[in-house]
């Protein structure tokens, strides 16, 4: 499977082409409002939020609620186009109060690389396209890619683990289920009720001082088959890809799977999961520091993926920048932005991975038709379990 975005922050839609995905696929248009209803929850966010009310609309490759194998094009309405009707139009003008040009670049953001990249002098045009609101037609294939993924047993569900250096001391939970409705219902994303109190703190501290922070984000995945991905290409590593799907997020500069950065400080007898079997379960690890990830495959331990989120660079205490005309020292431009995106960040990593592993299983498994991939990934389990 692959898909393609257009459309800028401020432009008339967020649009995305999807191909690839199996025919016979019950796909609603509510499938996807959800996700990207959740994507806009979250104490911190902007006023972008309370503006844009994100629904899509299927405009090809379903018919009555099945997919068709045809490619599957997804839009979102940017309710505010009709202020940036004339500033962000297609056609041409030569009225520089209506583009309103940008030439601060802002420390942090894509303004400065973009315009040198691609020869802007209006950095509009490089901060339209690099803006976060891109995540919204993210979030939506990644929507669609859940849903694919719930057909064959498998789930996708996340939680903040810290925000400003606040750290969740909970992390257990009884299923997936809970999981999700506990994160649902928590401002925050997080498990810890204690520590939700202390971030939504910080980040209400963070705004009162016109400042920005950051913070973890955890994806588990449960049902994933052993053996998707692959040992023999690079290019083909699950993990490899994973990782690559959760740093392409906006602001994102890390991530780790299982026990992480902290496998640098521990023995390898503390850190590889030892191997175990039974009758009807087959093989399995009796822990999973490595996070359901070995040899770039799944292992049929659940996936656990952790990726760190710096704090948004619009700042409402912007920094020093330069003028790439005058080349004089200027604070920074301010856009409209959030004290904290971390919860709302949970999401898109979600959605992200979840595309990540419907294409890692649809390019390994026959995926022309929906039936016939739920029989290859049944016939993967149990292959697995008798092995």
């Amino acid at each position: 499977m692959r898909y393609l975005t257009a459309g800028e922050s401020h432009g008339p839609q967020l649009t995305t082409i999807i191909e690839g995905l199996p025919a016979g696929m019950p796909l609603l248009a509510e499938d996807i409002d959800k996700e990207l209803a959740r994507r806009q929850k979250g104490h911190g966010r902007g006023r972008r939020m309370q503006i844009e009310k994100d629904t899509v609309h299927i405009t090809s490759g379903v018919r009555h609620g099945l997919t068709l194998a045809s490619p599957v094009a997804l839009v979102v309405q940017n309710d505010d186009w009709k202020h940036w009707t004339k500033i962000m139009g297609a056609e041409p003008t030569d009225d520089e109060e209506v583009k309103r040009v940008i030439t601060r670049p802002r420390p942090g953001h894509a303004d400065l690389n973009g315009a040198l990249k691609y020869g802007h002098r209006d950095m509009r045009n490089v901060l339209e396209r690099s803006s976060a609101r891109e995540t919204t037609v993210r979030v939506a294939a990644g929507a669609v890619a859940k849903k694919l993924l719930s057909l064959l047993g498998i789930k996708v569900a996340s939680h903040v683990v810290e925000i400003g250096g606040i750290k969740s001391e909970v992390h257990a939970y009884d299923s997936m289920e809970s999981l999700a409705e506990i994160t649902e219902n928590s401002p925050v994303r997080c498990l810890d009720p204690v520590a939700e109190k202390k971030m939504m703190q910080a980040i209400d501290d963070a705004k009162a001082n016109g400042d920005s922070i950051g913070g973890i984000v955890e994806v588990v995945v449960e049902g994933m088959p052993p053996g998707v991905g692959s040992y023999v290409h690079y290019d083909r590593k699950l993990d490899s890809k994973l990782a690559a799907a959760i740093v392409s997020i906006n602001a994102f500069k890390g991530v780790e799977f299982g026990i992480g950065f902290e496998a640098a400080r521990k023995p390898g007898s503390e850190v590889h999961d030892e191997i175990e079997w039974s009758e009807g379960e087959g093989f399995h690890r009796s822990t999973n520091r490595l996070g359901g990830l070995e040899g770039g495959m799944s292992t049929g331990m659940p996936i656990v993926i952790r990726g760190v989120m710096k704090p948004i660079p619009t700042l409402y205490k912007p920094l020093q920048s330069v003028d790439i005309d005058s080349k004089e020292s200027f604070t920074a431009s301010i856009e409209r932005s959030d004290s904290c995106a971390v919860p709302a960040a949970a999401v898109v990593a979600e959605n992200v991975i979840a595309w990540e592993l419907a294409t890692a299983i649809t390019g390994q498994f026959y995926a022309d038709r929906l039936d016939t991939l739920i029989k290859s990934i049944e016939d993967q389990r149990a292959y697995a379990r008798e092995f």
